[in-house]
This record gives C-alpha cells, structure tokens and sequence, in this order.
C-alpha cells in the first residue's frame, strides 16, 4: 500500500498547470481531490512520476449563474456541490447525486472535475451530466474547449479529454424537475445502478450509471416514456451489461429497471 516514487509539483495557475503537462507529457498526471488517483497509486496501478496538484488554482471551485445555465468549477468539491443553494436550486439532482458520494471525508476532498475525469463506470456524477446535456470545458496548451457530456465517456475509465488537457468547468442547463436515484455498494457507496432523470416539457432524459463499462442515455427508456414507470423495461435494451463480484449481469439488470422504475414514479 506504498506508491511509487513520483515528484509533486503545486500549481500555482492553470497555465501553470498546461505547461508543466506539456513538459512531462506522459510522466505526468494532475491531481486535484485525490479520491481516486491515491489508492490507485497506492496499490500502484497507477505509476505517474509527475503529480501536478491543481487544487489551490484560483477561479477552479466557483458556482455562478449564467443566464439559463449554472457553471461549477472543476475544483469544486462534493460537499461544496451538496451544501450550494445555486445547485439546489437550479440543479437539485446534482446535489442529490454529490450527497450520495462516498463519506463525509471523501465528499470533503473529492472533486466534480476530478470524478468525471476518472470516468469510473459506477460513478455517480456521469449519469447526471449526461441526462443534464451538461457541457464540459477543458483547458489546453493551444486552447480551451467545450465536450459535450454525450461525447465525454468514451469506455471504461476513458474520456475525451486529451492527455494535455484540464477540465476547468461545467456547464448546467437550469432543470426545473430531476431526481438521482441508486442502488449502492454498501463499502464504497459506488453505484452498482445509479439513475439520473430530468423531466421537460418535452419528454424526459434518462442517464444510467453502473450498469455498463461506460455510462450512457438510456433513449429507449427515453422513447418509450408514457408518463408512467413502465419505460423502465427499457433500461438496458441495446446495452452489454457488467458482471462483476458485487452483481452478475442478470442481477445488474435487474437493479437498473427497478431504479429507472423507482425515478420515473418518484
């Protein structure tokens, strides 16, 4: 339970940050709550020689309106996103989602950015961003741009996010009505079905975590919406499902129906 030998570096900016990414290059990897990265270091699955601690950069944990829209800093950390009224207000199922996260002690050091960077498939923020149509901005040597959330997952622990980038936000489309429902390990609290809903007046959005390799939009669910809990037949069609030792793919199966259902009528 000891890492590797590495070098740690603070960042003072994020230029700062993007150049020493681009100096390391693959030694290198950032570090932002730690949630994540530290135990897989510590078991040493991952070996980076470069940590570069983003934590302390300026303008990275803000919470801020913008017209119908609501930006969180990549920085901002889980307990941060469950105590803002903003977030309550604006986007009540991210904050549902961030309460469900790990202890007290890990919603105290975690990070939006740094979770969704990881791409664990039993994560919980993935689902939301995806039925949110959230918007993630990175940051790059030569320029920033945006990801869509349906764009962003790319496989297990796969992104779109480039080797020298750094996500610096992410953008939320004001949701009136939304909820975030799963089923979790009893250890980790990951979700072994985690479901995020957004309803609107034109249908409802469905993102489903925990099931997969990599979370995705449940659009037959979506389709087959009638106004009741029966969509949630749909809840894997089209979907290899996982099997692990927490839940085989039948058992799996069965969970995101019964939470897909449990949303729908919530």
């Amino acid at each position: 339970m000891i890492p590797a030998k590495f070098d740690y570096i603070k960042a003072s900016s994020l230029n700062e940050a993007l150049q020493l990414l681009d100096r390391h290059g693959m030694d290198a990897q950032i570090l932002a709550g730690g949630q994540s990265l530290l135990p897989a270091m510590k078991l040493r699955l991952n070996r980076p020689g470069v940590l570069v601690d983003i934590g302390g950069i300026p303008g990275l944990n803000e919470i801020k309106e913008e017209g119908d829209s609501l930006i969180i800093g990549a920085n901002c950390i889980h307990a941060a996103i469950t105590g803002s009224e903003l977030v309550a207000k604006h986007v009540g199922l991210l904050a549902e989602a961030a309460a469900s996260i790990g202890d007290i002690q890990v919603r105290n050091l975690g990070t939006l950015g740094g979770s969704l960077a990881h791409a664990d498939p039993s994560a919980d923020y993935p689902a939301v961003v995806l039925a949110c149509d959230a918007v993630i901005t990175v940051a790059g040597k030569k320029e920033s741009r945006d990801i869509a959330a349906a764009d962003f997952f790319q496989g297990i622990f796969m992104t779109a996010l480039a080797e020298d980038e750094i996500i610096t936000s992410i953008r939320f489309p004001k949701t009136k009505k939304g909820t975030y429902q799963k089923f979790y390990q009893a250890a980790s609290r990951f979700a072994v079905a985690g479901v995020a809903v957004v309803w609107s007046g034109d249908g409802i959005k469905v993102g489903i975590t925990g099931v997969a390799d990599t979370p995705y939009r449940a659009t037959a669910v979506e389709e087959a919406y009638d106004g009741t809990g029966n969509a949630a037949t749909k809840a894997v069609d089209g979907v290899e499902v996982m099997s692990d030792h927490f839940a085989d793919a039948e058992y799996r199966s069965h969970l995101a129906r019964h939470m897909v259902r449990k949303a729908l009528e919530s």
